[in-house]
C-alpha cells in the first residue's frame, strides 16, 4: 500500500499558519484539545519537548516530517533536529545544513519529484508540518488533511497554502472535532 501525505498544521480561522514574521506564538496551546490531538497524532511535537512532557513519540502514524526552512527555522538554533525521532526532510533552494543538524535531509529537490519517491518507499504516513509555500507546492499530492482551526483572525501572514493559485480541488470530510478551548479539528481526505 502506498504511503500517505498528510497536512497537519494549525490555522488562524482566517487562513494563516504563522503572522507575517513567521510567528506562530498566538495559537492556543493548553487545553482540552491538547491531550486528544497527542493521542490522535502521536509523535507530532518536537523531541525535546514532548521528552520534557514526558510524552511517548513511538506508535504514531507518521515516521517522516518535511518542512520548508521557515518551519524548520523556528526552533533555531537550539533545536537543529527538532524532530529527532522522524526522518527529517527540509526543502530549501538556498539553505546549507547547519551545524547540529545530524539527522536533518536538506535539499532543493523538486517537491513533486521527491514525495512521489518517499510515497513508494515503505514505511509510515508522511507528514507535511509546513510551510505554506511547500504546501502550495505539494498540494496536489497531499492524500488528508488535518487542520487545527484556532479561534482567532491573523489578518496577514504565511497563507495555509502560500500564494497558490485559484484551483478548486475537491476533498471530502473524514472527522470534525470541537473542544472547549475553541480549537476545532477538522480532517479531509482527497477525493480521487
Amino acid at each position: 500500500m502506498m504511503r500517505e501525505l498528510t497536512y497537519y498544521v494549525a490555522v488562524s480561522l482566517d487562513g494563516f499558519i504563522a503572522g507575517p514574521n513567521h510567528e506562530f506564538d498566538r495559537f492556543v496551546f493548553e487545553g482540552d484539545h491538547a491531550e486528544w490531538l497527542w493521542n490522535r497524532y502521536p509523535g507530532t511535537a518536537p523531541t525535546a519537548m514532548a521528552d520534557a512532557a514526558g510524552l511517548s513519540v513511538d506508535g504514531g502514524p507518521f515516521d517522516t516530517v518535511l518542512m520548508g526552512w521557515n518551519t524548520y527555522s523556528v526552533g533555531l538554533p537550539d533545536s537543529p533536529s527538532p524532530y529527532g525521532h522522524f526522518r527529517q526532510i527540509v526543502f530549501s533552494r538556498n539553505r546549507a545544513p547547519l551545524a547540529g543538524s545530524d539527522g536533518v535531509e536538506f535539499t532543493d529537490r523538486d517537491p513533486v519529484e521527491m514525495i512521489r519517491e518517499l510515497k513508494q518507499m515503505p514505511g509510515e504516513g508522511i507528514w507535511l508540518c509546513g510551510g505554506g509555500k511547500l504546501a502550495a507546492a505539494l498540494v496536489d499530492e497531499i492524500d488528508r488533511f488535518a487542520f487545527k482551526l484556532n479561534p482567532m483572525l491573523f489578518g496577514d501572514g504565511v497563507r495555509v497554502f502560500g500564494d497558490r493559485s485559484y484551483m478548486p480541488a475537491a476533498v471530502e470530510r473524514t472527522d470534525t472535532r470541537a473542544f472547549q478551548s475553541g480549537v476545532v479539528l477538522a480532517e479531509y481526505s482527497r477525493r480521487r
